[in-house]
C-alpha cells in the first residue's frame, strides 16, 4: 500500500514533466517525510507532507520511502536542476569555520556525543559561509544510499535541519524591526533555539523536555545566560506548535512579544500555500532559500 501524505498542496500550472529547471526540497526525520519542489522562477509551487508515527511501525524511513517514491508522479521524475535533502539526524554542532578540518568531522561529533559514530552512519559537513561557521552532523549511509540510488547522476546536496533553520532564520531576522530576535522550532519532544544578534547567531542548540515547566525553565535560563530580557525580547514561534497547545499557555505566561512566525519574506509561494500554517514548515521553507 502506498502510504498518502497528510497535507498536500499544489498549483494547478505545476508539470512534473517539467522538472530540469525546478529545485527539489526534501526532509527526512524520524517519523516524518516532507517536500517541495520549487519552479523555474524560484516559486513554491508543490507541497507533500507525510507522517508515520513510530508507535504504529518499527520499520526503518529507508524501508518506507521507496514506498512512497515508488509511484509517485513528482518524486519519481527528474533530472532536477537541484535537489537538497534536510536530515533531522540527533547529533550536529557547529565549527567556527577558520578551526574546522574536514578530516576531524567524525572527531567533531565524537566529542559532542561522548562516543564514536557507529558503522552505519558517517559524519557530514555543510558550509554556512555567510555565518562564519560550518555545521557537521550525523547522515546515515542507508539513508545515503537510496537518494544516491533514486537520483543517479545528480549532486545532492545534505543539510542538517538546524542548517535549513539557521538559513530560514537569516533571512527573517534581516527584515526584522529589532536586533535582538529569538526564534523556537518545535517537534515531538524537542525545541531549537536560535538567538540572533545583529543578524548573526548568538545562540543554538536542540534540547528534549518531559514537560511545558522544563520548557519554560530552559528557555528563561538561556535568555539570561544571552542576557537578553524576557519582558522585552521578540520570540517567533515555529514547527509543530499551536496557539492551543500547553507549551504555548505556559511560556506565554512569561514571554510578552510570544508571536507565531511568519514565512520567510524571501520564499515565493503559489497562492495555494495560502492555506498552510506560515509557521509550520520553516525548515523544509529554509532548505528552498539554501541558494539565495
Amino acid at each position: 500500500m502506498t502510504p498518502a501524505p497528510t497535507v498536500t498542496t499544489h498549483a494547478d500550472s505545476f508539470d512534473p514533466q517539467v522538472t530540469d529547471q525546478s529545485v527539489l526540497s526534501l526532509e527526512v526525520g524520524r517519523d516524518r517525510f516532507r517536500f517541495m519542489v520549487q519552479d523555474k522562477s524560484g516559486r513554491g509551487s508543490y507541497l507533500n507532507d507525510y507522517t508515520f508515527p513510530s508507535l504504529l511501525t518499527d520499520r526503518s524511513m529507508t524501508t518506507i520511502l521507496p514506498d512512497v517514491f515508488r509511484e509517485h508522479p513528482v518524486l519519481s521524475a527528474g533530472p532536477w536542476q537541484e535537489i537538497r535533502i534536510g536530515v533531522n539526524s540527533p547529533s550536529f554542532t557547529l565549527i567556527p569555520t577558520p578551526l574546522f578540518r574536514k578530516e576531524y568531522a567524525g572527531s567533531y561529533l565524537a566529542l559532542m556525543r561522548g562516543s564514536a559514530l557507529p558503522a552505519h552512519e558517517f559524519a557530514h559537513s555543510f558550509d554556512h559561509e555567510a555565518e562564519g561557521f560550518q555545521s557537521v552532523f550525523n547522515l546515515e549511509h542507508p539513508l545515503a544510499d537510496f537518494f544516491s540510488e533514486v537520483y543517479p547522476l545528480q549532486r545532492l546536496t545534505f543539510v542538517h535541519q538546524i542548517g535549513a533553520l539557521i538559513q530560514a532564520t537569516a533571512d527573517l531576522d534581516r527584515y526584522a524591526l529589532t536586533p535582538d530576535n529569538v526564534y523556537l522550532f518545535f517537534e515531538d519532544e524537542f525545541t531549537t533555539i536560535i538567538c540572533r544578534s545583529a543578524h548573526q547567531v548568538r545562540y543554538c542548540n536542540r534540547f528534549g523536555y518531559r514537560n511545558v515547566q522544563d520548557l519554560t525553565y530552559y528557555i528563561l535560563y538561556v535568555l539570561d545566560e544571552q542576557g537578553l530580557n524576557p519582558d522585552l525580547i521578540h520570540v517567533s514561534l515555529y514547527g509543530e506548535i499551536t496557539p492551543f497547545a500547553e507549551a504555548y499557555a505556559e511560556i506565554s505566561r512569561f514571554l510578552p512579544h510570544l508571536l507565531f512566525g511568519q514565512i520567510p519574506p524571501s520564499l515565493l509561494l503559489s497562492p495555494e500555500f495560502n492555506d498552510l500554517p506560515d509557521h509550520r514548515y520553516l525548515s523544509l521553507f529554509g532548505l528552498g532559500l539554501m541558494s539565495e
